[in-house]
C-alpha cells in the first residue's frame, strides 16, 4: 500500500511539473498562432486553455496535449479576412464567424468520433508516419528561426550572438542535467536558470511580453473566458451563412483530427500504450465547441508540447491539466512574471523537441526498405514543410495504396493441369480486385481450351466487385462457344453476389466440395453447422 501510494505522489508531482512547462511553452505558441490568423492573441490563449482541459480530461490519449496549432491557422486566414470584408470596418465580423465555423467544426469531429471513423488511422502506414515526425520536426525548427529576427530582419552581430548563447545554454541544461539527476525536470529547470540569468544581468533580449508588443497584442493579461453568446446576433443565421463557414469548417475538422490521431499513435509509441482514437474524436469535437462558445479560435493536438510533456515525464491525465490551469493562472494572475521570460529559453526548448521528434532512423533505412517507402517518406516530408499536414498524409496514404495494389496485382497466378477426363483445372492462387482483373483474364484461352474447364479459387479471395465483373464475363466467353465451365472454393460472399449476378450460377458454381484443403483456409464461420 505503502508503494502505490508513493508511486502515486511521484507519478503525480511528474505531472504538475511537466505540465508547468508545458504551460509556459504553450504561451508563445498560442500567440503566435492567433497572429498568423489575424485575431487578438487572448482568442488563441483562450483556445490553448479551453482546448488542453478538455481533451486532458475527457480525451482518449493521458499525456497529449491540445491547444491553438499552426496547421489551423493557416486555414483560417482566408476565413476571417472574408468575415471581415462582409461588415463595416472595424467590426471585425470575422472573428465571428470564426467562433461560428469552430463550433461547426467541433460539430463534425464529434460525428467523426459517434460514426467511430478514428479507426481509420489505423490505415496509415508506417512510411507516413516516419515521413510525417520528419517534416514536423522541420516545420517546428522553421517556425522557431523568426524568434532570431527583429522587424523581418535578423539580429545584429551580438544581439545575434547572445540569442544563440542563451538557446545553447538551454539545450545544454536539458541535455546535461538527466546526466546529472531526473528528479528535477530538465526543461522547467532551463527556463528558470535562462530567464534569472536575463533578468538578473539586465540582457536587452526578446521577451514574451516584447513578442505580443511587437505583434500588436494588448499583452497577456485577461479575464476569464466570456461567454460569446454574441456571435449569434452578429453574424445572420441563414443558409448563406452556412454555406460560407461550412467548407471551412470541414477542412479544419479534417486537418485537426488527422493531427490528433497521428500525435496519438505517436505518444502510443513512444508510451507502449494505447489510446482511443474514436474517444479523441469526440473529446477534441466537444472542446472545439466550447472554445467557439467562449471565444477561442479552435484547435487540436499539438506535437511539440505533447512531446515536451512526455519526455518532462508527464504521462497522465493530471499534466494537461495542469498545463491547462497553470496557462489560466497566467492570464489571470501572473501575466506580467511570464511576459519576462525570454524567447531565447522557449526556442531552446523546441529545438531539443526537435531533435527528439526527428525519426533519424529514417537515414539509417533508406537502403534497407523498398524504394517506394523511401519516396512515400520525402514525399510526405515534403508536403507537411510546404503544404500542410493533412495533405501530406492524405497524399501518402494515398501512394501507399497505389503501389501496394500495383505490387498486389501483380501476384495473381494460375496453375494449370489436365483431369483424366480431359477437363482442365485452373488453380488461382492471389487476391482478385479490380487491379488484378487484367491479368487474371490473361490467364485463360476460352479459344484453345477444351470443352470441360474447372476454375479452383482454394487460394484466391475475390474481394470486390470488380473481381466479381471479371468471373462474370469469362464465365460468359467459354459458355458463348459451347463450353462448361464449374467454378470451386469460392467464398459465401462471392457465390452470394454472382446468384444476384444471374441465377445460371446455380448451375456453374459447385457447392459440396468435399476437399480437406478448403476447411483449413476458407472463413470458419462458413462452415457453422455443417
Amino acid at each position: 500500500m505503502t508503494e502505490f501510494i508513493t508511486k502515486r505522489v511521484a507519478s503525480a508531482k511528474n505531472d504538475i511539473l511537466s505540465g508547468a512547462t508545458v504551460a509556459l511553452a504553450l504561451v508563445p505558441e498560442a500567440v503566435a498562432f492567433a497572429f498568423v490568423a489575424g485575431v487578438d492573441p487572448l482568442v488563441g490563449l483562450y483556445a490553448a486553455f479551453i482546448i488542453g482541459l478538455i481533451t486532458s480530461i475527457f480525451g482518449g490519449r493521458p499525456g497529449m496535449i491540445s491547444g491553438a496549432t499552426g496547421a489551423l491557422a493557416v486555414v483560417m486566414v482566408a476565413l476571417v479576412a472574408q468575415g471581415n470584408a462582409m461588415g463595416e470596418v472595424g467590426e471585425q465580423l470575422g472573428l465571428y464567424y470564426l467562433f461560428a465555423t469552430v463550433i461547426l467544426m467541433g460539430i463534425i469531429q464529434m460525428m467523426a468520433g459517434v460514426l467511430k471513423l478514428g479507426k481509420f488511422v489505423r490505415l496509415i502506414p508506417h512510411p507516413v508516419m516516419m515521413g510525417f515526425v520528419n517534416g514536423l520536426a522541420i516545420v517546428i525548427f522553421t517556425s522557431q528561426l523568426g524568434m532570431f529576427k527583429d522587424g523581418g530582419n535578423w539580429l545584429n552581430t551580438g544581439d545575434m550572438m547572445t540569442m544563440i548563447g542563451l538557446v545553447g545554454l538551454t539545450m545544454a541544461i536539458m541535455w546535461g542535467l538527466p546526466k546529472i539527476t531526473k528528479k528535477i525536470p530538465e526543461a522547467l529547470t532551463a527556463i528558470a536558470v535562462v530567464s534569472a540569468v536575463v533578468i538578473f544581468s539586465g540582457l536587452d533580449m526578446p521577451t514574451v511580453g516584447s513578442f505580443i508588443n511587437d505583434g500588436g497584442g494588448a499583452g497577456l493579461a485577461g479575464t476569464f473566458p466570456p461567454l460569446r453568446l454574441d456571435t449569434f446576433a452578429k453574424i445572420p443565421m441563414s443558409f448563406e451563412t452556412l454555406a460560407f463557414i461550412f467548407p471551412y469548417a470541414l477542412i479544419l475538422a479534417a486537418i485537426g483530427l488527422i493531427e490528433s490521431l497521428m500525435t496519438l499513435n505517436l505518444i502510443d509509441d513512444l508510451t507502449e500504450t494505447r489510446g482511443n482514437a474514436n474517444r479523441e474524436c469526440l473529446a477534441q469535437g466537444g472542446a472545439n465547441i466550447v472554445t467557439g462558445l467562449f471565444g477561442g479560435m479552435g484547435g487540436c493536438a499539438m506535437i511539440g508540447q505533447s512531446l515536451i510533456n512526455i519526455k518532462s515525464g508527464g504521462r497522465g491525465r493530471l499534466s494537461g491539466i495542469s498545463a491547462a490551469l497553470l496557462l489560466l493562472a497566467f492570464i489571470l494572475f501572473a501575466s506580467s512574471l511570464i511576459e519576462q521570460v525570454p524567447i531565447a529559453a522557449l526556442v531552446g526548448v523546441m529545438f531539443m523537441v526537435v531533435i527528439a521528434t526527428f525519426a533519424w532512423s529514417s537515414f539509417r533505412i533508406m537502403n534497407k526498405i523498398p524504394r517506394s517507402d523511401v519516396f512515400v517518406l520525402v514525399l510526405v516530408s515534403g508536403l507537411t514543410v510546404i503544404f500542410d499536414l493533412a495533405i501530406a498524409v492524405i497524399s501518402g496514404v494515398i501512394v501507399s495504396a497505389l503501389v501496394f495494389s500495383w505490387e498486389s496485382a501483380k501476384r495473381i497466378r494460375a496453375r494449370k493441369h489436365f483431369k483424366d477426363d480431359g477437363t482442365k483445372v485452373y488453380e488461382i492462387w492471389g487476391p482478385l480486385f479490380f487491379a488484378s482483373v487484367t491479368v487474371f483474364n490473361s490467364k485463360f484461352d476460352p479459344k484453345d481450351d477444351p470443352d470441360k474447364i474447372e476454375i479452383d479459387f482454394i487460394e484466391s479471395k475475390v474481394t470486390d466487385h470488380s473481381g466479381i465483373e471479371a468471373i462474370f464475363n469469362l464465365v460468359e466467353k467459354y459458355e458463348s462457344r459451347g463450353k462448361s465451365v464449374k467454378l470451386k472454393h469460392l467464398s459465401n460472399e462471392c457465390k452470394t453476389l454472382l446468384f444476384r449476378a444471374s441465377p445460371k450460377f446455380h448451375n456453374v458454381i459447385e457447392d459440396g466440395v468435399d476437399d480437406p484443403r478448403y476447411h483449413v483456409v476458407a472463413d470458419p464461420e462458413e462452415f457453422k453447422g455443417k
